[in-house]
């Protein structure tokens, strides 16, 4: 195959599940719908909870919002392309509209990740330092989990410019259901393929590991303060503070490391595999996080208890005083 140093692609082609049959393309599109609007409504109802219940204006729950609203914005960017694959057989992305679509992907990816670790940290401070947990206010988290998101922005910015150095041409054929680094720089020609590769994989390995490290050390001291604590109702409620966020911590790295341990002992996963895992992985969490948040979190459970009761009562009351009309 011959290469030149000039783009010669116009627009990429995704496939999305390569061996799926034409036959399971409504039911695959119908669930995907489903999965869309799970991520949409269940997250924006919990933004709307936080924000309208000041009750729960509080540091946790603050980090809480920014992880909804990583969910809402991941699913925007990837799911209404993959619908469209199965719905309109439009399979096509601009150049452009892919390095974008990129460049999202890997960022809310990042910035999640992030976030969980300031989730953990909050966690570690408010069980080990409650005399110096005052200090955590929500100005504070509201500033590092600002700082999350810029800095992340900026960093993807130099991994997507760095493969735009690339030329590519020849080959435009996407197998994966959205457009990520690895999918899309193995489609580059040239020399510097391999060192761009590297310089991202560096990156993203540095972007999983290094809060992965800070968070399982956080829980591990966690536990071991559990443990120690002599009153089992002062047990209790840290569990039940600290399950939900362990869960939702879990759902979202074990099938990752997962993926990076499997290809690093040589398991090799076939392309239908492989794609069908990263969208568990990248989806299920953002369907599942609401409902963890609404059934397992105390103070949200217990907000909108009475928020509905509130609301029963007032509905009852105005019953009683509606005039008779005779």
């Amino acid at each position: 195959m011959k290469y030149t140093n000039i783009t010669t692609i116009k627009e990429f082609i995704i496939t999305g599940f390569p061996g799926l049959l034409p036959e399971y393309y409504g039911p695959v599109s119908a669930l995907l719908l489903l999965i869309f609007l799970g991520i949409v409504v269940g997250n924006a109802f919990i933004l709307a909870v936080i924000m309208y219940e000041r009750t729960l204006h509080k540091p946790t729950y603050l980090i809480f919002f920014h992880l909804a609203m990583t969910d809402i914005a991941f699913g925007i960017v990837t799911l209404p392309k993959i619908i469209a694959i199965y719905w309109w057989n439009d399979m096509t992305s601009s150049f452009g509209a892919c390095f974008t679509q990129m460049y999202f992907v890997h960022s809310l990816g990042a910035i999640h990740s992030l976030i969980l670790l300031i989730m953990a940290l909050d966690r570690f401070v408010a069980i080990w330092f409650p005399f110096r947990y005052s200090v955590i206010t929500n100005r504070t988290v509201s500033i590092a989990c600002s700082v999350c998101w810029v800095v992340t922005f900026i960093r993807m910015l130099g991994i997507v410019l760095h493969a735009l150095t690339l030329p590519y041409c020849n080959l435009n054929i996407v197998t994966q259901c959205y457009c990520d680094h690895i999918s899309i720089t193995q489609l580059g020609c040239g020399d510097n393929v391999t060192y761009v590769k590297t310089v991202a994989l560096v990156n993203a390995l540095i972007s999983l590991l290094v809060p992965l490290s800070f968070i399982i050390f956080s829980y591990f001291f966690i536990i071991i303060a559990v443990v120690k604590m002599s009153h089992s109702e002062r047990r209790h409620k840290v569990l039940s503070t600290c399950a939900p966020q362990i869960f939702i911590t879990c759902l979202y790295y074990v099938p990752r490391c997962f993926v990076y341990l499997a290809h690093s002992l040589g398991f090799s996963l076939s392309t239908d595999a492989r794609i069908v895992i990263t969208m568990m992985y990248s989806l299920i969490p953002a369907v599942v996080n609401p409902i963890i948040y609404c059934l397992k979190t105390k103070d949200i459970k217990e907000a909108l208890i009475q928020r509905f009761r509130n609301r029963k009562v007032s509905i009852a009351i105005k019953i009683d005083h509606k005039p008779n009309i005779r």
